[in-house]
């Protein structure tokens, strides 16, 4: 059985940092590394500390992990010459971030700006994500995330 002491260590948030083709990309994470993982990506204009409420609860059943795009939060804040900031090149960033911290199999939590990011993602590695979970998406991009579901279907089934 497990101390009190204990499962309160495995809830608290860490604050990290990780480089990312030489960008310093922050992230909180929480929670026991052998229980499934759930990907939170914010929305605009915010950052992973937009989840700062509801990430001690998530991990008392899974990994949590929510970064923070380039140029939000506590990430490195490169100049439009130094970075393209678009919805591809961000979801290229945050999936070459997935894959340093080791992240292979998970759910993506996606909203406002982290839909398209995290479309990407899925379209990608549609065979390790375990699920997608859109409070927003549908709504506020409607023609997009239907013609997503569509290519989606088409291509794995």
């Amino acid at each position: 059985m497990m101390s009190s002491a204990s499962a309160s260590n495995q809830t608290q948030t860490q604050f990290k940092t990780i480089k990312v083709d030489n960008l310093d990309i922050f992230y909180r994470e929480a929670g026991k590394k052998d229980a499934p993982t759930i990907i939170l990506l914010h929305g605009f204009p915010t950052s992973s500390h937009m989840f700062r409420n509801i990430i001690p609860t998530l991990s008392e059943k899974y990994h949590v992990i929510a970064p923070d795009y380039p140029g939000y939060g506590n990430s490195s804040m490169p100049s439009l010459e130094e970075y393209e900031y678009s919805f591809d090149n961000v979801a290229k960033t945050v999936d070459k971030f997935l894959e340093k911290v080791g992240a292979n199999q998970y759910m993506l939590y996606v909203m406002d700006y982290g839909a398209p990011i995290g479309f990407r993602i899925a379209a990608k590695h549609f065979s390790i994500l375990g699920s997608f979970i859109i409070p927003i998406g549908f709504n506020r991009f409607p023609k997009i995330t239907q013609a997503f579901i569509i290519s989606i279907t088409i291509l794995y089934n």
